[in-house]
């Protein structure tokens, strides 16, 4: 089951390694504390989440700008709790929680281990359609930055994944052909079709085991990883 001719390995960063809905609900829990304490944290995050996904899924596509997703994706969880919030104050929440959200660095169950495992033999790096600033300090304060050759963000290559452009420009910055890299990612769509689409391999990485085709390699836990690097 080893993948054989593998020298770069490309991780998607939120979701995959970065655990990113135990970080927010932290944040977001400081947030609403500080400034609306009537809000119950619990509610707002059911809301958020799915809110949240969709936007980066509209954003993902160019469907909404960057300004739209971190205003539409507070709106519409405020207004599907039927708690009011001035425009003016989503925009200090967003901004905080911005400001706040690196901060908090929990990592996937493994991602240190499976990190030191792959280090060994494959140059590891980085390909996030997060916004720059953010990633870069997540990277940094979970202390995971030595661990890659190269970091692409979307603002960087000037497209988002699934486009094949971003993969495109990932590869000419690791200096790495598409033949011998592989892609690990959360999302079906940006990450795994993405990769595959443009000729590298791909994992799925499935944390919460949705059902997928037989034909696409797929962990549930990152040290699975093992089995195929």
């Amino acid at each position: 089951m080893k993948i054989n001719n593998i020298s770069d390995v490309f991780f998607d960063l939120d979701h995959t390694l970065w655990d990113f809905d135990k970080n927010s609900e932290i944040t977001f829990a400081k947030i609403l504390a500080n400034n609306h304490p009537t809000v119950d944290v619990k509610e707002f995050i059911a809301k958020y989440v799915p809110i949240n996904q969709a936007c980066w899924q509209l954003y993902q596509f160019d469907k909404i700008t960057h300004d739209e997703l971190r205003y539409n994706r507070l709106k519409d969880s405020f207004d599907a709790i039927k708690y009011h919030v001035s425009d003016s104050h989503i925009e200090i929440i967003a901004q905080e929680y911005l400001n706040y959200l690196p901060d908090n660095n929990h990592l996937f169950d493994g991602t240190l281990e499976i990190l030191d495992y792959l280090n060994e033999n494959y140059k590891l790096h980085i390909i996030t359609n997060g916004f720059a600033e953010v990633q870069d300090r997540k990277i940094k304060n979970s202390k995971i930055e030595n661990y890659f050759k190269t970091i692409t963000n979307s603002e960087l290559a000037g497209v988002k994944k699934p486009n094949a452009i971003i993969f495109e420009y990932a590869l000419n910055l690791a200096d790495a052909k598409k033949e011998s890299s592989i892609m690990i990612g959360d999302s079906l769509e940006a990450d795994v079709e993405g990769a595959l689409s443009m000729g590298l391999d791909a994992i799925f990485f499935n944390e919460s085991g949705i059902e997928v085709a037989e034909n696409i390699k797929q962990v549930n836990h990152l040290l699975e990883l093992k089995k195929y690097l």
